[in-house]
């Protein structure tokens, strides 16, 4: 019997009938621009082969003021037809269903066309916190032209093949600002009261429905927008149980566009807790009676099963899941739960990536997003003998990839344990699910077949005895201490030491933080929250700047709450007894932080280039990856071992 009776079932939405419970939710991927191209349609084939039941296809444009970024889709021109026809085809051979999403985002403009400031259109002329956008209050002409831009492209989508078609209200966006008595502030056809600002979600449901026939026609929106100035969870309710006539089912999510508090609840970090919106989609569901899929931080089949079961949600949102681990339902499916790839809501190569315009991928998996260059690793020619040298996660990779080629691998590892930097990155405050990289490797490890020796003092010595035909050298890097005046008189410690309770911090601590990544911040809050009084200064215009921005705001937000000391543009000069010196990098004016007990330094990593040279010549090929070339993150360090393993 399944261990996922509910999330494996099928359910009838409308005039579809869905295989399971699982949901690719709609989500930007920077991987098509106008019409699909071949790399988005193998990206959702991928999770439809995978066994997903729903694969809901990224926003589509629907009128030419619907301008949110760059590489948007839109089916407003009829030739675009066979390139969404193509995107369904694909998907639905592998049993999947497929929707599309309409949206206008309104006043929730992301960037700028052709280097101009764009004219951004709302209900009401009310600003935007996030963006600093004032947009254009809409004509009712112009509201009338956007319902028609909506039937337009659902009557494309309908003409393609598509199974359904779903409403943008999510997050702050146009529908969702109709809705908001705090920025809808017209009083005709279209505001005034709660009855009239349904009026423009309604008009365009039903020219939706008179455009699509018999598609299935869903509304995502946030189950509340978690911000003062937006939607409450009563109010979407409220709002829902007037929609409910119109629409076949109701797509929850959490947070705004508008704000920066908001959107950490668009893609939410490893910080909140998974399956959190699950109370949202419930009060949808009791207001409404029709189906609801619930979204975020759902990363786990065994978390969407016990909402299902719940009665919170009939389906679940599972999109990074899917991101990090394609095969997911199909392995829920098949009992084969170790083997899941879960996503630990980092963030980095995901949105991190799709916020830089750049293509949507995974730290864990970097073959997300890259279908067409990574199409499974192929069988080696010949089976070689491998060392890799370093257990983090670039040389897991490196190893298991290698090993599941048919290579003869061998993994040294110096400590007792793998994991390298990820075991450290586990032990700052919200990032324990970092741990699970760890896990997902060893698993993938296990699976390859590569032989793994720890606590090995001398590496270069252990590969001499193997007579390796390649090494992979993934040693890693670490902490960079410069040569500045009065480290050695002052307390000065490294971050590490800190994080492995090697040394006694005290209670005035300040943190010179140089990189500004998490484990600047991580560093503040764990202090903090052991009764330090933290100064945290960041060489940079802000803490977390080199961190995905939902993920920063969020913990910035939480060092506030903490009574954290923030200052930015701050570069390290020099220490004494009970002073750290800075100095200012927009004005070269000096900053002290007097009476401290502790500096601790996070000042970002080295390679040790000595260690390197030790396996000069040990083998016919040396490759370096990840941070003993260059100190980077966890991404560079995951494909470069990915590409190692592929390229033996």
């Amino acid at each position: 019997m399944s261990q996922f009776p509910h999330l494996l079932s099928e359910i009838e939405i409308g005039s579809c009938t869905i295989k399971n419970r699982i949901v690719s939710t709609g989500h930007h991927t920077y991987l098509a621009d106008v019409e699909p191209g071949d790399p988005l349609i193998a990206y959702h084939e991928a999770r439809a082969k995978g066994g997903a039941g729903l694969i809901v296809s990224e926003i589509i444009a629907v009128h030419e003021t619907a301008s949110f970024s760059k590489d948007l889709l839109c089916a407003s021109d009829r030739a675009s037809i066979p390139a969404f026809s193509k995107l369904a085809e694909t998907c639905q051979r592998h049993g999947a269903k497929v929707f599309g999403q309409l949206f206008h985002p309104g006043r929730e403009i992301l960037s700028a066309t052709g280097g101009m400031l764009p004219v951004a259109y709302a209900p009401s002329t009310v600003p935007n916190e996030r963006f600093h956008i004032m947009p254009k209050e809409m004509s009712e002409a112009l509201i009338g032209d956007i319902v028609s831009g909506f039937a337009l492209n659902a009557a494309h989508l309908a003409e393609a093949g598509y199974d359904g078609v779903e409403i943008v209200a999510s997050h702050g966006y146009l529908p969702a600002q109709f809705l908001n008595p705090r920025v809808n502030l017209r009083d005709d056809a279209y505001g005034g009261d709660a009855e009239r600002r349904l009026q423009f979600v309604r008009e365009v449901a039903a020219a939706v429905r008179a455009a699509a026939g018999d598609l299935v026609l869903g509304l995502r929106i946030s189950g509340a927008e978690l911000d003062d100035t937006g939607l409450t969870q009563d109010e979407v309710s409220a709002a829902c149980e007037g929609l409910a006539d119109a629409f076949d089912y109701f797509s929850v999510v959490a947070g705004t566009s508008a704000t920066l508090g908001g959107s950490v609840h668009i893609v939410p970090p490893m910080g909140l807790q998974p399956g959190y919106v699950a109370p949202f989609a419930a009060s949808v569901r009791k207001a409404t009676g029709k189906p609801v899929i619930a979204t975020g931080r759902i990363n786990q089949p065994q978390v969407a099963e016990q909402i299902i079961a719940s009665g919170d949600a009939d389906l679940c949102g599972m999109t990074r899941a899917l991101i990090c681990d394609p095969q997911m339902p199909a392995k829920a499916a098949g009992g084969k739960l170790d083997d899941i790839r879960a996503c630990i809501g980092c963030n980095q190569a995901c949105i991190g990536r799709a916020h830089k315009g750049l293509g949507i991928s995974c730290i864990q998996y970097p073959e997300s997003g890259r279908e067409l260059e990574f199409s499974g690793h192929l069988p080696a020619p010949s089976a070689k003998k491998v060392v890799v040298v370093g257990g983090g996660p670039g040389g897991m990779k490196a190893a298991a990839v290698a090993a599941s080629r048919g290579h003869k691998v061998t993994l040294l590892e110096k400590s007792n344990q793998l994991g390298g930097q990820a075991r450290l990155a586990q032990l700052l405050p919200g990032r324990e699910e970092f741990g699970g990289i760890i896990t997902n490797l060893c698993r993938e490890l296990e699976v390859s077949g590569a032989e793994i020796q720890t606590g090995v003092a001398d590496a270069a010595s252990a590969a001499v005895t193997v007579k390796p035909d390649a090494i992979v050298l993934a040693t890693g890097a670490k902490p960079y201490v410069p040569a500045l005046d009065g480290l050695d008189s002052a307390h000065c410690v490294t971050a590490w030491q800190v994080l492995q309770n090697e040394v006694n911090p005290g209670s005035r601590v300040v943190i010179a933080d140089w990189r500004s990544d998490w484990i600047g911040i991580g560093l503040a809050e764990r202090l903090a929250l052991a009764g330090s009084a933290v100064t945290l200064c960041v060489n940079a215009a802000m803490a977390g700047e080199a961190i995905q921005l939902y993920a920063r705001n969020h913990y910035v937000g939480r060092l506030h709450k903490l009574g954290v000391n923030i200052r930015t543009h701050m570069r390290l000069f020099g220490a004494d007894e009970d002073t750290t010196y800075f100095q200012d990098t927009l004005t070269g004016d000096p900053v002290l932080v007097e009476n401290t007990d502790t500096l601790v330094l996070s000042l970002g990593h080295v390679g040790d280039e000595k260690l390197h040279k030790a396996f000069d010549g040990l083998a016919e090929r040396v490759m370096p990856i990840g941070d003993c070339v260059a100190a980077r993150t966890a991404e560079e360090a995951v494909y470069e071992g990915m590409l190692a393993g592929r390229n033996l």
